[in-house]
């Protein structure tokens, strides 16, 4: 393993990144001196402690894309191959192969294959807390929550995931949803003026109205994106003449 690493501005020159808190950019960095030529680290919490922070990092590295967590306490920096170049004389391969089969690269971004079926042993499932497997490939629940608390500030704080919540985002999975296709309708709701409150009816969304299939669909959609207000538009971002159907 190198002795050296590099962090590309593309990553932690962006409003995503900087608006972390500095312990955990801390963290990423950390992280990302102590992975291998491939990017894995096969001990995130233990640095995590050893580096003086605290979970909630490691969970808003995860929330916001910029760490991937994979079974058995392993950690991939996503943006692994936009931050360092390593010629193939001097990379040394990473032990995890079959977690590396399980991703694709695009654009030098790490991406989970969820094409990629993963065996999930009975022993391996009661040893996770809050997953699930569907056509075996393992569901965190709580990772969902964590990345709707981390990415949607201005909604309702989600504090339980009931049974039901499960059942809601266990059914988003298996009509082939992904991880990235949650984060995107985080993202997108905590962008949108409309679902937070700005129309006539003062109605904002909530977790449950955002992972509901027809609300996912449209919000992944665009369908309440803020718009540019036009001569005569409404004060909450739609089109002058249109209207948004709840």
């Amino acid at each position: 393993m190198a002795n050296r690493r590099m962090f590309s501005l593309d990553v932690v020159d962006t409003d995503i990144f900087l608006d972390m808190p500095t312990s955990t950019q801390c963290l990423y960095f950390q992280l990302g001196m102590r992975a291998d030529d491939d990017g894995f680290v096969s001990s995130p919490k233990r640095i995590t402690t050893m580096v003086g922070c605290n979970a909630d990092d490691l969970k808003l590295l995860i929330a916001k894309g910029f760490i991937i967590a994979l079974e058995d306490g392993i950690i991939v920096i996503r943006h692994w191959k936009q931050n360092n170049y390593i010629q193939n004389d001097r990379r040394k391969d990473t032990i995890y192969q079959s977690q590396l089969a399980a991703l694709t690269v695009n654009n030098g971004i790490y991406e989970v294959d969820t094409k990629c079926i993963q065996t999930v042993s009975e022993t391996d499932t009661q040893d996770r807390l809050g997953k699930d497997s569907i056509d075996k490939v393992s569901i965190d629940y709580q990772l969902i929550a964590d990345m709707y608390n981390a990415t949607c500030i201005s909604f309702p704080k989600l504090t339980k995931l009931s049974d039901k919540r499960k059942k809601t985002i266990r059914a988003r999975f298996n009509q082939g949803y992904t991880v990235e296709d949650f984060k995107r309708l985080f993202e997108l709701a905590e962008s949108s003026s409309f679902l937070k409150g700005g129309n006539s009816r003062n109605w904002s969304a909530s977790f449950d109205w955002l992972i509901a299939d027809a609300n996912m669909a449209k919000t992944l959609d665009g369908n309440y994106c803020d718009r540019q207000k036009e001569k005569g538009g409404a004060a909450d971002g739609t089109q002058s003449g249109s209207s948004f159907k709840l």
